[in-house]
């Protein structure tokens, strides 16, 4: 009872800054300089709380948790005010041209939800709580221990063809066979699970959610289910476990959006082992801020270490886990606001995206260095983790798309064989349209696909691009419209390579109409719909077991 109470009354505190920021702002003059807040901007506390979960939900990964700007531009009212209302309004309703989508027109936020945002950016931003190792331990369950687990898989499927899938607004991840299509197990999970990855041996999949709450589930069960869980921020998008030889599924590491903070978990249990904080200086200006987010990590194949990108002051740390409770770190400067990213083809090479300074940040771990800033020749790149094949001038690849503009950028990854055109931009290749997300391919394809889902124009959001690597000068060979409704997004491979899975991310609300969500499968060797696994809620990420296992992207 006492750990949950810690638990609740940190929450609570949170809450409680933000419904104080409602009804404080009036009299108070802002703490930098503003005037007091009109009247036309305030809220009532329950409009505060309502508003300040959306923007949590949607703004807050890019232009942060404490309003001071990231990705995205700073939203304090010291800032926003000169806009004036209008300008803001239309901002949100209809995007801008640096690659911030129009929630309003997309569906995503109502005119409604749009006007109070417009006023919350005029109110001071609550101070969020922080969440320490006692509140970390208070909320860890082991629900099953390691040696009430099965001793040997219960059923007789192909786990490394599993997928999981997240299940976005209905807090839950879909356990999926690769094989059959079915839909083994449904479970809940954190909030708006943002990725799932699996451990070294395949067994377990550990999924981390916007609430910052980890669960680990064992697919050796008849029916997976979750065998332990933490939570280890209030809000956080990444996890990843130990991959080194001698140290598979012995830890797993969470990074916290807030606090700004990583947390280090023993594998087979969740049992937190480890928090450490991020906050610290900006490698340009050296600049102290307050809010460095842990974006993508990625496990090592070269050493015993994560690679951790900290997104605000555009270091990318290496962290070893040779000793948990001394963990030596090793900071390598990169480019401000570091987002995704993943492996080159030979998983020594880590590219990651600096996507507000168009760029992408490419990471030596052998020799612990960085290797180049490239500038991609596009607004806000955004790969996903990338995607590899061998060009037939360039050798191998890496490619990204972009969310503010319509083309695809390939980087040179071979500076033995290829070195004059190692780690530059060797191809600028104009892709169906902005709004993109992810890109794909597969060492067995002919093809590169690329989705839409946030694209200005609604025809192109269930539109998939579709390249062909042997001549992708020649731009787009072939569209494909997967569905009439929602967002086509996140493309993935089945293990054999010979299927690609996309998610119909459509909208909670519209269940009872059959347009929450779907997956469909396309065959990839004729690029045609072969399935589609229909009445899932708001699927958006899935993962092939073997693909996430080996970095197969």
């Amino acid at each position: 009872m006492r750990e949950f109470l810690i638990a609740l009354m940190l929450v609570v505190a949170f809450m409680a800054g933000g419904m104080a920021g409602g009804t404080q702002a009036i009299a108070k003059e802002h703490p930098d300089g503003a005037s007091d807040l009109k009247s036309e901007y305030v809220l009532t506390p329950e409009q505060f709380e309502e508003t300040r979960q959306v923007y949590f939900d949607r703004c807050a990964g890019c232009h942060g948790v404490l309003r001071k700007g990231a990705t995205g531009p700073n939203l304090t009212p010291i800032k926003m005010g000169p806009k004036g209302s209008k300008k803001l309004r239309d901002m949100i309703w209809y995007g801008t041209g640096g690659g911030m989508p129009g929630w309003g027109k997309m569906g995503v936020m109502t005119e409604d939800e749009t006007d109070l945002m417009v006023k919350y950016m005029m109110n001071e931003p609550p101070i969020p709580p922080q969440w320490d190792m006692t509140s970390v331990m208070a909320s860890w369950k082991l629900i099953i221990p390691p040696d009430k687990r099965p001793t040997k898989p219960e059923h007789d499927r192909d786990i490394e063809n599993m997928f999981s899938v997240v299940l976005r607004d209905a807090g839950q991840v879909c356990i999926i066979d690769g094989d059959t299509y079915e839909v083994i197990s449904t479970i809940d999970s954190g909030y708006a699970v943002h990725i799932t990855r699996m451990s070294a041996s395949g067994r377990y999949v550990y999924t981390i959610g916007r609430d910052g709450k980890a669960t680990m589930i064992d697919l050796w069960m008849e029916k997976p289910d979750t065998v332990a869980e933490v939570r280890c921020a209030l809000d956080a998008r990444s996890i990843d476990t130990s991959k080194f030889k001698g140290y598979e599924d012995k830890y797993c590491v969470v990074g916290g959006y807030w606090p700004p903070q990583f947390v280090i978990l023993d594998g087979a249990t969740l049992e937190p082992l480890k928090i450490v904080s991020t906050l610290g200086y900006t490698y340009d200006t050296e600049e102290f801020h307050p809010e460095p987010r842990v974006a993508s990590i990625v496990s090592s194949h070269i050493a015993p270490e994560w690679v951790l990108c900290i997104k605000e002051t555009g270091l990318v740390w290496l962290v070893s886990y040779k000793d948990v409770n001394n963990p030596t770190i090793t900071m390598i400067e990169a480019e401000r606001f570091l987002h995704d990213g993943g492996w080159d083809s030979t998983k020594r090479y880590f590219l990651v995206a600096a996507n507000a300074r168009n760029k992408i940040s490419i990471i030596d771990t052998l020799e612990r260095k960085l290797v180049a800033n490239v500038d991609t020749g596009g607004i806000k790149p955004h790969p996903g983790r990338g995607a590899n094949w061998v060009d037939p001038e360039f050798g191998p690849v890496w490619a990204t798309g972009h969310i503010g503009d319509d083309v695809i950028s390939l980087i040179g990854t071979d500076p033995e064989g290829h070195p004059e055109s190692a780690f530059k931009m060797v191809r600028k290749i104009q892709a169906l349209s902005s709004g993109n997300l992810f890109i794909k391919t597969h060492p067995k394809s002919k093809w590169v696909w690329v989705d839409h889902p946030l694209s200005k124009k609604e025809e192109y959001r269930t539109t998939l691009g579709i390249f062909d690597k042997a001549n992708m000068e020649a731009g787009i060979f072939k569209t494909l419209k997967v569905a009439d409704y929602g967002k086509a997004v996140h493309l993935e491979y089945n293990k054999a390579g010979d299927e690609l899975w996309v998610s119909i991310w459509g909208n909670m609300g519209d269940a009872d109409k059959g347009k929450a969500g779907e997956i469909v499968i396309i065959d990839d060797a004729t690029m045609t719909i072969k399935h589609r696994i229909k009445n899932l809620v708001t699927p958006t990420g899935k993962f092939n077991v073997y693909n996430t296992m080996h970095d197969i992207y």
